[in-house]
């Protein structure tokens, strides 16, 4: 496998999770991907993860190709994109099978808690990165999912380029399961995968290399800057953004991440993102009424 220095690149952008726009038929849409996309590069955005808010469980097999290909073209050159695969263990094979041949260093896989164990997912891994020639982003969401001396052999085996570590505590200070994994696994490989609400937290205290965002798509340009407070030590500054950024997180938590972020993207006249692929839908009036403001009022706030 080609030999990249992952540590260096998760710490160069904040890594954007946006949807995937489509048509009312569900197909693809190049034109409002691309107003997305240019958005998040005005604002300093360079990495693209294309996982769960662009409903890549759901994806089609037959369409799976011409996705990446219209996503990594729109980024250009000068982005580092990254799509998902899985999460059921067929799914991922195939697109394993699909994915060596695509212009992509690196693919999430997307995590599957049911009908698994450890030693079946840890086998899946190694025949996927087998299958591709290429290393994966190791998505932990659930707590001891995977145990950290599971995570530690895939690492020493080189089939991880890095970690988007999304345990959601009520506090992310005291996580012993991420402390178990830093004491085996070298902290500039994890990233705080729950956007700028833990960032700071998992950044200071825990030295992860950086963070992944959904809210980024609504305000790239205090997202990057959240992240430059964080890395140049600012605390106050990093923090007075991540308040600035939780009204919407905090919808997002209570209706659904993926859902709430999808209509944010459309309302905020960025993108018009279209119709959630089925299995999920839209927010109702009374949702949307509410998210409406919250929009707004982050639109308007000062990058000062």
């Amino acid at each position: 496998m080609k030999q990249i220095d992952y540590s260096q690149r998760i710490q160069s952008s904040v890594i954007a999770v946006p949807p995937l726009a489509r048509t009312s038929d569900y197909t693809v849409c190049e034109t409002e991907n691309r107003k997305l996309i240019d958005h998040l590069k005005s604002g300093g955005i360079r990495t693209f993860l294309y996982g769960g808010n662009a409903l890549f469980y759901h994806i089609r097999p037959s369409e799976y190709a011409q996705v990446v290909h219209q996503v990594v073209e729109l980024a250009g050159p000068d982005s580092w994109v990254i799509p998902s695969i899985g999460s059921s263990f067929g799914m991922m094979m195939d697109q394993a099978a699909i994915a060596a041949d695509l212009p992509v260093d690196t693919f999430m896989v997307l995590p599957q808690k049911d009908i698994t164990d450890v030693g079946g997912i840890e086998r899946g891994i190694r025949l996927a990165v087998d299958r591709m020639g290429k290393p994966v982003v190791l998505y932990l969401k659930f707590d001891r999912w995977l145990p950290p001396d599971a995570v530690e052999r895939l690492v020493k085996a080189g089939c991880v380029s890095w970690i988007k570590y999304a345990v959601v505590l009520p506090d992310p200070s005291n996580d012993p399961y991420l402390k178990e994994l830093l004491e085996r696994i070298p902290s500039e490989l994890f990233v705080s995968g729950m956007g700028e609400q833990p960032a700071i937290c998992h950044m200071r205290d825990f030295k992860m290399g950086g963070f992944t965002s959904g809210c980024v798509c609504v305000r790239p340009d205090l997202s990057t800057l959240m992240l430059k407070a964080i890395q140049a030590g600012d605390w106050h500054r990093a923090e007075a953004i991540r308040q600035i950024f939780e009204s919407l997180e905090d919808q997002r938590n209570s209706i659904s991440p993926i859902r709430v972020l999808h209509e944010a993207v459309r309302i905020s006249g960025i993108s018009n993102v279209g119709p959630l692929l089925p299995l999920m839908s839209g927010l109702d009036q009374m949702q949307l009424a509410g998210l409406v403001r919250v929009v707004e009022t982050l639109q308007k706030a000062s990058s000062r």
